[in-house]
């Protein structure tokens, strides 16, 4: 039998296909471009599961590409974009999945963050608002100062904005105007307080909390994540408080099977929603998981897609792995990526320090701003992860992208 993965993280194949041969069944990828998986292809053994050329954007191509599946058990999303496609398309093959309904409401971080308020576990609600200056009132009335505008379907860190003061509001509204967003702008409050995750998987009637990742990110107004670590040693009380918030948070959302990486803000006042993603943690989350758990969480995810009950939801808690970090290497400038200064002098960190590529000489690096910036990470390993964030970020200033950059352009005349 067959799982087929409607695209996916651009990290994480590896595990994916090593959970599927666990499991009795073989890997499947359909993508519309695969170099996003080039470092994953370029580690799998030969032979270690196909790959259908597809373009993902066209549903009917799509459906084609898995009805010539003969053998067809499950499909698996681990991404945000294709998330209600995919969900779609396992209710009209009659495969285990998700309910859209729930999928689509998670889609909407407006939504998500109207239906928290009203079920009284948000301090504040959102105001979908027109990309343009004249809807600053509006932003002032119904959410006040400060504030985040950010687009409704948004992924990456994309067309966010965080602003303070009336003239930060007009500027972001006016450039909101000019981008192309995914879904909606909406407005909802800014929250004061460091942003963490908690990785959860869920099935009917339970969800585990797997532990919590620090996020670290930029200052304004380049809003982007610059590292992570997992898992975070909060205070054991705090620990039970985020598993039981996270609980009632999914539920609301109507999430109830498979992993969520939710992202929060740990205010004043208590855990604060920033937005879930219905998936596995991207970037190195989930290789996290995998290390500092012991185990392929992968199978965990194998399992649901096939409508089974994971067997990760009763692992026991003893026996930890290390503790792991990493850190995104940006570009300072756009540009035609070369090659990196730096990587030769790894191994002398330490903390088993590993560098995941996430884009190749050659490449075009057009966007610094956000996540689109980033070239590469370094991951490292401790005892703790504040620890192994220590090792990871000491580490990833060391490395330097080599860019090409674009000849400036002379004044009309000249």
């Amino acid at each position: 039998m067959t799982l087929a993965a409607l695209e996916a993280l651009s990290f994480g194949l590896t595990r994916m296909a090593e959970a599927a041969t666990a499991s009795g069944h073989r890997l499947t990828l359909l993508t519309g471009d695969r170099s996003v998986y080039r470092h994953e292809l370029s580690t799998l053994p030969a032979g270690a599961l196909d790959i259908v050329d597809v373009d993902t954007t066209d549903l009917a191509a799509v459906r084609r590409a898995l009805t010539a599946i003969p053998d067809l058990a499950g499909l698996i999303n681990t991404t945000d974009t294709w998330s209600v496609p995919a969900a779609d398309l396992a209710v009209e093959f009659g495969l285990p999945g998700p309910d859209p309904t729930a999928v689509r409401l998670l889609r909407d971080k407006a939504r998500v963050r109207e239906a928290l308020y009203s079920a009284g576990l948000s301090r504040g609600t959102a105001a979908v608002v027109e990309p343009h200056p004249d809807s600053a009132a509006a932003v002032l009335e119904r959410v006040g100062l400060p504030a985040v505008l950010k687009d409704s379907a948004g992924t990456s860190s994309r067309a966010v904005w965080i602003v303070r003061d009336r003239d930060a509001l007009h500027a972001a509204l006016a450039e909101a105007a000019g981008t192309v967003l995914t879904g909606r702008l909406f407005a909802e409050p800014f929250l004061a307080g460091p942003l963490y995750s908690a990785e959860t998987l869920s099935w009917p009637g339970e969800t585990r909390l797997l532990g919590v990742s620090s996020r670290q990110t930029s200052r304004t107004p380049a809003v982007r994540e610059e590292g992570a670590a997992f898992p975070v040693a909060l205070p054991p009380d705090e620990l039970r408080a985020v598993e039981e918030w996270v609980g009632r948070v999914l539920a609301v959302a109507g999430h109830d099977q498979g992993f969520a990486h939710v992202e929060f803000v740990l205010t004043a006042h208590g855990p604060e929603l920033v937005e879930i993603n219905r998936r596995i943690g991207g970037a190195l989350v989930a290789e996290a998981l995998c290390r500092a758990l012991r185990t392929n969480v992968y199978e965990a995810m194998t399992q649901a897609t096939l409508g089974l009950r994971p067997a990760l939801l009763d692992l026991p808690r003893e026996d930890p792995g290390p503790a792991v970090a990493f850190v995104l290497v940006y570009a300072d400038t756009p540009g035609v990526l070369l090659d990196w200064s730096g990587l030769d002098g790894l191994p002398a960190f330490p903390g088993a320090v590993e560098w995941y590529p996430v884009r190749a000489p050659g490449d075009a690096v057009p966007y610094v701003e956000d996540q689109r910036g980033c070239t590469g990470m370094v991951l490292a390993e401790a005892t703790t992860a504040e620890l192994a964030q220590h090792r990871a970020w000491s580490a990833a200033t060391t490395v330097r992208p080599v860019l090409k950059t674009a000849a400036p352009t002379a004044p009309e005349g000249r």
